[in-house]
């Protein structure tokens, strides 16, 4: 056993230098360097938690230096560059590029297996069509709202402060302003970093934070007062996130300074709890009914919700309740389970939530076959890096995009995947000044500006090569998958895609759709199933 070893070569020494410094004292000033390693080596052979520092004093801390190492082992010596973990290097690398300005143009053709099951294309056009000056924006607005927006394509997705540091919050809102694209607070509140001249959305959570009761309820005239603000361009209600759905939070009382407590109207010193699901509605009903009161309380501006889908069956339920009401959301930003966050329970983060993909069918679908589709927006979200990702997500049924990972790679992310430890070495998701001080945000924000014009710009060409001069004409049937023995199959093929009003006329509906539309109810949100 190592442990006897260690003690048998301490006492090898120990007589050593008992003998040697008899005659030369000088070799007492090795114990600089060996009291230490002696110390650690009885410590570690005398502790019971950590059984191979037990058995092994010492050389046993190497194995855990090198696990405390490996995230960046495996990002720069052993993964490719099409390797996902969470996110691939040839995506980070493009981020980077637009972000800074640099040569964005690969040599020598793809990297990536075209003949492998789950590769995906577009098809081009022969078709020649007028070029398209200037990038593409989208009205978001119903009959129901009085101040529409005119929205980029592309935002930034809802990031709060305290999960990310003030100046990274600085940066990208005025990334924001420069680019003329909208910055999404995050649930955390309204604080004075996103008040940099940017547009925002507003995100409203389970907590309320910024409008909040000193009970955890929602506070009407709080809520008036900030969404008055010229800066809130709309307000998002959030009911689930992708990386957690269905998943609470608690903010530590060490957490809660007093600038953070007063952004989002909570004690200092104490915890905060965000529960998993809104106290101020139960049922579909209800939530329209909020929805409704938000956008009036909000002098008209444009009220939506974000989500993550669980069940088709939720999703129809809200659709009967917009019909039974007349109410209808601005827009509904439809996140998938693949999202990320700065920490969630791993079973959430690997298992829970329907990926983006299906789930910005099913949402289009439903307001399809519902009729409700001219009325409300789908923002997608969910790993967006590239304008290719941007125009599959609108051949699936989406109108525009959010993207939280793309901005902070902007920003200066290296994926450390240290976000939940409050040590974010580039300064980004990170309280620590000592850390944030080294995020210029005068530098910064132009990486994030550069990025979103790069990608704009990257659609816009992509939207030429296809022949299309409207989002509207991003037709499922131009995107193909490679589904195994060298088969493909257009997305028309591999989803479903309702006609308008099919719901309503049970007209050649899929078995799967008729039976959820029949069993929706419009005052739960899904019936409970027993076995």
């Amino acid at each position: 056993m190592v442990r006897i070893w260690f003690y048998r070569i301490t006492a090898i020494i120990a007589v050593l230098l008992l003998g040697i410094g008899y005659f030369w004292p000088g070799i007492f000033w090795s114990l600089i360097v060996l009291a230490p390693l002696i110390g650690i080596g009885f410590y570690d052979a005398l502790q019971k938690p950590h059984t191979v520092l037990r058995n092994f004093p010492v050389i046993g801390h190497v194995r855990y230096w090198f696990e405390s190492i490996r995230p960046e082992i495996q990002q720069y010596f052993v993964e490719s560059n099409i390797d996902a973990h969470p996110i691939e290097r040839e995506m980070r690398s493009i981020v980077y590029q637009r972000a800074k300005g640099a040569l964005e143009t690969k040599p020598f053709g793809t990297e990536r297996d075209v003949y492998q099951t789950g590769y995906e294309w577009v098809a081009h056009a022969l078709t020649d069509v007028p070029p398209i000056e200037s990038a593409p924006r989208m009205i978001i607005g119903s009959s129901q709202c009085k101040q529409p927006y005119s929205s980029s394509l592309l935002n930034v997705s809802g990031m709060s402060y305290g999960a990310l540091s003030p100046n990274a919050i600085k940066a990208l809102n005025l990334g924001a302003k420069k680019g003329q694209f909208a910055h999404n607070t995050g649930e955390g509140g309204i604080s004075p970093y996103h008040l940099q001249g940017g547009d925002l959305i507003w995100q409203l959570g389970t907590a309320y934070f910024g409008c909040r009761t000193p009970t955890g309820g929602f506070d009407p005239e709080k809520f008036r007062e900030q969404s008055a603000r010229d800066e809130v361009k709309m307000i998002e209600l959030k009911l689930s996130q992708g990386a957690k759905p269905g998943h609470g939070g608690m903010l530590p009382a060490c957490k809660v300074t007093e600038e953070l407590a007063e952004i989002r109207g909570v004690p200092v010193g104490e915890d905060v709890l965000s529960p998993p699901r809104h106290q101020e509605f139960k049922t579909p009903i209800q939530m329209m009914e909020f929805i409704a009161r938000l956008r009036e309380l909000a002098n008209g501006k444009p009220v939506g919700f974000k989500l993550c889908v669980g069940r088709r069956l939720e999703v129809l339920s809200i659709c009967k309740a917009m019909r039974e009401t007349g109410i209808v959301p601005d827009f509904i930003t439809v996140d998938g389970g693949e999202g990320g966050t700065g920490a969630a329970p791993l079973e959430f983060s690997n298992s829970v939530g329907m990926p983006a993909r299906d789930a910005w069918n099913i949402v289009h679908n439903a307001l399809v076959g519902s009729g409700l589709r001219k009325e409300v927006r789908i923002i997608a979200s969910g790993k967006l890096m590239t304008g290719f990702h941007m125009v599959r997500a609108m051949a699936l049924g989406a109108d525009l995009c959010n993207s939280a990972r793309a901005m902070m790679f902007a920003l200066g992310c290296i994926q450390a995947l240290r976000c939940n430890t409050n040590k974010c070495p580039t300064g980004i998701t990170t309280q620590n000044p000592k850390l944030y001080y080294g995020l210029d945000v005068d530098d910064k924000f132009e990486r994030v500006y550069r990025f979103h014009h790069g990608s704009m710009e990257s659609l816009r060409e992509l939207m030429i090569a296809m022949g299309v001069r409207d989002v509207d004409e991003i037709t499922p049937d131009r995107f193909f998958r490679r589904t195994g023995d060298l088969r493909a199959h257009s997305f028309a093929e591999l989803y479903d895609f309702l006609k308008p009003d099919a719901l309503l006329n049970d007209d050649d509906l899929p078995v799967h759709w008729r039976q959820d539309w029949h069993q929706a109810r419009a005052n739960e949100f899904a019936p409970l199933a027993t076995r």
